[in-house]
């Protein structure tokens, strides 16, 4: 069972950055980030295939995201910018055990998930 540990949740303003890191135990597959907010489904963030060669983003987040893995660390990524209000939500890290290079877009293709991190955007 691969542990994932999500980091560098917080509060703040509208139009700020902020950094998600996520911890794997073990190094498998490809890796994405959703999101959940109050009420709604969990959507697609980002993902990043198994080598790092190959990354793919929600249209809602395209610009403004983007999504890197250092393997030595077994540590994936998050980097946001120009938050907006609507960018609040819980952030989850997933894992796919397959070593693919596609990146996944849908929460069945992950096999490992983590506890997540509130991104909270205030005006």
């Amino acid at each position: 069972q691969v542990q994932l540990v999500e980091s560098g949740g917080g509060l703040v303003q509208d139009g700020a950055s902020l950094r998600l890191s996520c911890a794997a135990s073990a190094r498998t597959g490809a890796m994405g980030w959703f999101r959940q907010a109050p009420g709604q489904e969990r959507e697609f963030v980002a993902a990043i295939s198994w080598s790092g060669g190959t990354t793919g983003y929600a249209d809602s987040v395209k610009g403004r995201v983007n999504i890197s893995r250092d393997n030595a660390k077994n540590t994936v990524y998050l980097q946001m910018s120009s938050l907006k209000p609507e960018d609040t939500a819980v952030y989850y890290c997933a894992q796919d055990r397959r070593r693919t290079e596609i990146p996944r877009r849908n929460t069945y293709n992950y096999d490992y998930w983590g506890q997540g991190t509130q991104v909270t955007v205030s005006t």
